[in-house]
């Protein structure tokens, strides 16, 4: 049987095996309709994908629902603290960081498949260092990488400038998939060295290092920012990396204007 798809990454060490995988053609069923979706999707250039990780008698933490099968000696456990104050505090960071309660750790030999989607995942491997991720983008890690709630620091920032008052920080060494809303070439990464990276939008993804997150007049004055067009603008000081999408502004516009016809056409 021939595979229908591509490894188009993949990184690997003594505990596991990471791999995107990328459907070059879906051949469709019966249904016209899937049929149609399908050849506007080959057109367009969208491709389904899917990460698969080979487990060395190591571990992995993924999110909830992300498994889609597995093969082998691998156990599986939910990472979601113990006791109802430990659940709590689970329900709650899902709800500050859009990713679920509870994150099942599977631990042993075997391959694992996750959920195939037509999403792009990117792959960062950690050196004794973190990241702080938007909210909803941690797909899985190594189980050597502690997942937790980054508080932002300065509130009103926080709400002004979009991001909310939580990310998600992942830390430790090892690797970390995560899902990006662009492919990974249109990323844009800024390394920094005491310097200051100012955006006017909300699609920051990451930023790795000593760097504080502030939202910012775009001139000295309310009036001169109202003047240059510019307004408020996030602003990223610091020592380390932030890891822009340009193109991801463009895309949301793109789907805002689709979205009033086609709920036209269903009226």
């Amino acid at each position: 049987m021939s595979e229908a798809y591509q490894v188009i990454s993949f990184v690997e060490n003594e505990n596991m095996k990471i791999e995107i995988l990328e459907y070059q053609h879906l051949g469709g069923n019966d249904n016209f309709s899937i049929a149609e979706k399908l050849y506007f999707a080959q057109k367009s250039n969208i491709k389904l994908r899917q990460v698969r990780i080979t487990l060395k008698n190591s571990s992995l933490t993924a999110e909830s629902g992300a498994l889609q099968f597995m093969k082998g000696d691998i156990t599986l456990k939910s990472l979601g603290g113990t006791g109802a104050k430990g659940f709590l505090k689970g329900i709650a960071s899902s709800v500050l960081t859009n990713e679920s309660a509870i994150k099942p750790q599977y631990k042993g030999s075997g391959v694992i498949y996750l959920e195939p989607s037509f999403k792009h995942y990117i792959i960062v491997e950690l050196n004794n260092e973190e990241i702080v991720a938007d909210k909803g983008l941690f797909y899985c890690c190594e189980s050597t990488v502690s997942v937790s709630v980054q508080a932002m620091k300065n509130i009103s920032s926080a709400i002004v400038g979009g991001e909310g008052l939580f990310q998600t920080k992942v830390s430790g060494s090892g690797y970390c998939v995560f899902e990006i809303p662009v492919p990974e070439e249109e990323l844009v990464e800024f390394e920094i060295q005491n310097e200051m990276v100012q955006v006017d939008g909300n699609f920051t993804l990451f930023r790795v290092g000593n760097i504080d997150f502030t939202v910012e007049k775009s001139t000295k004055s309310i009036f001169g920012s109202v003047a240059s067009g510019e307004g408020l603008l996030q602003t990223f000081r610091g020592t380390g990396k932030v890891i822009i999408a340009p193109t991801l502004p463009v895309y949301e516009k793109l789907a805002y204007a689709i979205s009033p016809i086609t709920t036209s056409k269903k009226n």
